[in-house]
């Protein structure tokens, strides 16, 4: 199943219902242009040009848009050898083939044809347009893939997978894996059935399994974001018009500048920058006029030129040019860069000065290509649910929540704040992941969980996927900032507000590899200090509002030997169960269930026997949160947690003595007999 966030997922879809009664006349057509392709479909027509024109009539706002058109391209296609397109289909439809090798296939196919046509440069048939001849078809099956709307509901849903460009086939299928978990989410809600129902005609697709709806979800999740980012802009766009310069015009900028300019380090947020007008030969820069015209207040957009092509922030002019330098402050370092494929791929930028000559350091920009490069930024700098209001969490909500003691409370936080890197270790079931969020909620007095990020350690994972390195994409490989590197520049960007970076099972992966050259950053004493990057020329820091939350059982017995590594750089909490809380007091007496009580008084006495076992201690008590997990029917529930959580893990406590394990069964299960 697909990491996503339900909670952010149950209100994209009531705010969906909303959207669809309102727009479904406009919508309604996808549903439509189903139906109409499969009465009209047949691979055997002795005509399969027209044939195929026929099925996909209904699919123009589908298989057209702005410089890409795979249908006009399938018609040339079928002009020039028709057999070879139905063999395209054929194959593409073959259930009993891999799907990633169908697509491929079918992609290769139109490769050889644009070959043999020779009149243009793109076929147009790529994933987009693919599994739209898919979704077609199958429409119980399959998805129409969009980066755009995909991407958007991807972010929406805070999932563990979010499609990039250049996309694989394999990507797809685990795309469309996300998508399935939404359809079978959608399928439970009575009200999405009554609404489709009452709208659609005979002449559109039942959509029995929802695959349709999804993919009409996803393009209105892609309308929420470009809202959610259209405001943005609108906001920016005010803030620069109401900060203009001296001549009460505000101008747009491009500066290319090497890594060491536009980096986190190099340059943090606020700082001022000069730049030279004049080269190391002592030769103009390119555009110098520019240098030249730009006054106090211009936005500059900041573009790295190597080792890879991107932009990587925003920037003003702080002071006008005197011939040599002119002088520049940085408003915000993109947690995720925008390359230049994505920005020479958008039309409304083919005429940007950069673009056309890119000879040069400062180039102009109009005022809508701003804009369309700040819908770019925003699109991927974005945060989950623009405009959700954030719920404040303060002590009593973690108290509640968390069962652990005031004074306890008190001491990690202290613990936390002065060390900034702080591992809750413990038995299992004591909570420790559960805690951790809470505990950066509780430290930033609000729920906002994009100034939180959670990964979990293992043994492969690598300095490559955690800072920085080189992923393939397509064809090629292309350097990607980690998650840690990500979460660090957001700190450095906002100074003045709280960062945590939790790890679940730290001491399951080599924080030598992991860390690399970053390993001492993280030090307390260490913060602000700059290295050089392994797979960039560029200095980073670690932020002092950066806190490092990791967790770890004690009762692994593989993982005897802690790094030493991990020793010196953590402070350790130990997390006990939380029975004598006043939090899980107050939930077990909302329970109001005698047999309950028993069984918390067992595990109890069951604590004390284990914590004075000589091979075992406090570190394998029983936590309280294989008690808090009950939904409907109690009775039944504590059986099973007896039976398939604690006694398996007794049986592996005292995997050498059964008597003691039969013991503590006999004890437990008779709770239930009395």
């Amino acid at each position: 199943m697909a990491n996503i966030n339900y909670d952010n997922l149950t209100e994209l879809v009531d705010s969906y219902k909303k959207y669809f009664i309102d727009k479904y006349s406009i919508e309604i057509y996808k549903w439509k242009a189903v139906k109409h392709f499969q009465n009209h479909w047949n691979t055997n027509a002795d005509d399969f040009k027209g044939m195929l024109m026929q099925a996909l009539d209904k699919t123009d706002n589908l298989l057209r848009s702005i410089n890409n058109f795979p249908k006009g391209m399938l018609k040339e296609f079928c002009e020039m050898d028709s057999d070879k397109v139905r063999d395209m289909f054929i194959n593409l439809y073959d259930e009993n083939k891999e799907l990633s090798f169908r697509m491929n296939s079918f992609m290769n196919g139109a490769d050889e044809l644009l070959k043999i046509w020779g009149k243009g440069k793109n076929h147009y048939q790529n994933y987009n347009a693919i599994t739209t001849y898919l979704w077609l078809r199958y429409p119980d099956k399959y998805y129409i893939y969009k980066y755009s709307c995909a991407k958007a509901l991807a972010k929406k849903l805070n999932a563990s997978f979010v499609p990039k460009k250049g996309i694989t086939a394999d990507g797809i299928i685990e795309l469309f894996r996300m998508y399935d978990e939404i359809a079978s989410f959608l399928r439970k809600d009575s009200d999405i059935r009554t609404m489709l129902d009452s709208v659609l005609t005979e002449d559109c697709y039942h959509d029995d399994e929802l695959r349709t709806t999804v993919v009409d979800f996803a393009y209105f999740a892609e309308l929420v974001s470009r809202y959610g980012q259209a405001l943005k802009i609108e906001k920016t766009m005010k803030a620069e018009n109401n900060n203009r310069g001296e001549d009460g015009q505000c101008r747009y900028w491009w500066l290319c500048a090497n890594p060491r300019i536009w980096s986190m380090s190099g340059w943090v947020v606020g700082e001022e920058q000069d730049y030279t007008l004049y080269n190391a030969g002592g030769n103009k820069r390119r555009v110098f006029q520019n240098f030249l015209d730009a006054k106090v207040g211009d936005k500059v957009i900041c573009y790295e030129t190597n080792p890879t092509k991107q932009i990587t922030g925003l920037a003003t002019v702080s002071k006008e040019s005197d011939g040599k330098r002119i002088y520049f402050k940085k408003e915000k370092t993109l947690t995720s860069p925008i390359d230049f494929s994505v920005i020479k791929s958008e039309p409304e930028l083919t005429g940007m000065e950069f673009l056309v000559n890119p000879n040069g350091s400062f180039f102009h920009l109009t005022k809508d290509e701003y804009v369309t490069l700040l819908g770019l930024i925003y699109e991927e700098n974005d945060n989950p649910l623009n405009g959700s209001p954030i719920e404040k969490y303060m002590e009593k909500d973690f108290l509640s929540d968390v069962y652990m003691s005031e004074d306890d409370l008190n001491a990690l936080q202290h613990l936390v704040q002065t060390k900034k890197n702080v591992i809750l270790q413990g038995a299992p079931g004591v909570g420790k992941t559960f805690c951790a969020r809470r505990l950066a909620w509780l430290m930033m007095k609000q729920k906002d969980d994009s100034r939180v990020a959670f990964i979990q350690f293992h043994q492969n994972y690598s300095y490559e996927d955690f800072v920085m390195g080189y992923k393939p994409e397509g064809n090629t490989f292309v350097l990607r900032n980690g998650l840690f590197y990500k979460l660090c520049m957001n700190a450095a960007n906002n100074p003045g507000r709280d960062y945590f970076f939790i790890i679940d099972e730290i001491n399951r992966g080599n924080l030598s590899k992991i860390f690399g050259e970053l390993l001492m950053l993280i030090e307390n004493g260490h913060r602000g200090e700059k290295l050089t990057l392994a797979y960039k020329d560029e200095k980073f820091s670690v932020p002092e509002n950066l806190y490092i939350i990791g967790m770890m059982n004690t009762a692994d017995r593989s993982l005897a030997l802690i790094d030493y590594a991990l020793r010196r750089r953590f402070s350790f909490f130990e997390m006990r169960p939380g029975f004598d809380t006043a939090g899980f007091k107050a939930y077990q007496k909302s329970k109001n269930n005698a047999t309950f009580d028993a069984l918390v008084q067992m595990i109890k006495d069951l604590n004390r026997e284990i914590a004075a076992d000589d091979s075992l201690g406090v570190g394998f008590e029983i936590g309280h949160s294989y008690l808090c997990t009950e939904k409907t029917d109690i009775d039944r529930w504590m059986k099973s947690v007896v039976k398939y959580d604690i006694i398996p893990l007794l049986q592996e406590y005292w995997f050498d003595n059964r008597q003691q394990v039969k013991k503590w069964a006999d004890k437990l299960n008779g709770i239930f007999n009395d």
